[in-house]
C-alpha cells in the first residue's frame, strides 16, 4: 500500500507540474492578492475532488461514452476558456490597469483589513471551479487515473474517494507555492508595465487554449 501510495503521489507532481489553462489562471488572480490566488487554488481543487467523485461512481463513464455529450462540454469548455482570455486581455488595455497599480493595491488592502477588495477571492473561486469544471479532459482523465492506483482486492468505491481526496489536497500544496512566489515577487510584480505583459500573455495562452480545444477532436 506504501509503494502504491508514494507511486500515486509521483504520478500527482508530474500531473501538477503539467503547464495548463488551471495554473496560468491561478498565476493570474496570483497577480491580485495571495488570496485571491489561494481562493482560485481551492476552486480548481474543489473541481479535481469533484471529477475524482465522478470517476468513482462512474459518471466520467458516461461522459467518455456519448461523443455528443463529451463534444458540448469540449465547446462549453472552450467559450469559458476564451472568454477568461478575452478578460485578462482587456483588463491589461484599461488605463491604468485599475485594481493592478501599487498605489490602488494599497489602497484596496487598506480598506479589507490587509486583502484585497471584498468579492475578489469569491470571484477567483468560482472562476477556476468552472474552468475546472467545463473541461471534459478533466472528467476523462479522472476516470482513467485513479483506477489505476487502487490496490487488488481493495474496495474500489471507498479507495477511488480516498485517492480523489488525497490528489485535490497534494494540489493545494503544490499550486500554493505557486501563490507564494507570486507574492514574493510582489516589488517587481506590482509595476504597472510588468503586470500589463502578464496579463496580455495569460489571456493570450488561455485563448489560445480554449481555441485549441474548441478544433480538436
Amino acid at each position: 500500500m506504501t509503494h502504491t501510495l508514494l507511486a500515486f503521489l509521483g504520478a500527482c507532481a508530474l500531473i501538477a507540474a503539467s503547464p495548463g489553462p488551471s495554473s496560468v489562471l491561478i498565476i493570474r488572480h496570483s497577480l491580485h492578492s495571495r488570496r485571491s490566488g489561494f481562493l482560485a487554488v481551492l476552486g480548481n481543487e474543489s473541481g479535481v475532488f469533484i471529477w475524482g467523485l465522478a470517476a468513482a461512481f462512474g459518471l466520467t463513464g458516461l461522459l467518455a461514452a456519448s461523443q455528443l455529450a463529451y463534444d458540448i462540454m469540449r465547446i462549453v469548455g472552450a467559450v469559458v476558456l476564451v472568454g477568461f482570455g478575452v478578460q485578462a486581455i482587456r483588463a491589461a488595455r484599461r488605463d491604468g490597469l485599475t485594481g493592478f497599480t501599487a498605489a490602488t493595491e494599497g489602497a484596496n488592502d487598506a480598506a479589507a483589513g490587509g486583502e484585497r477588495v471584498p468579492g475578489t477571492g469569491r470571484r477567483a473561486y468560482r472562476s477556476a471551479l468552472t474552468l475546472n469544471l467545463a473541461n471534459p479532459k478533466a472528467a476523462v482523465f479522472a476516470m482513467s487515473f485513479l483506477p489505476q492506483f487502487v490496490p487488488s482486492g481493495a474496495p474500489q468505491l471507498p479507495t477511488m474517494v480516498g485517492l480523489a481526496a488525497i490528489w485535490a489536497t497534494f494540489e493545494i500544496g503544490w499550486y500554493g507555492l505557486y501563490v507564494w512566489f507570486v507574492g514574493r515577487m510582489r516589488t517587481v510584480l506590482s509595476r504597472a508595465k510588468v503586470r500589463r505583459r502578464l496579463e496580455q500573455t495569460s489571456g493570450g495562452v488561455m485563448v489560445a487554449l480554449g481555441i485549441r480545444m474548441a478544433v480538436e477532436s
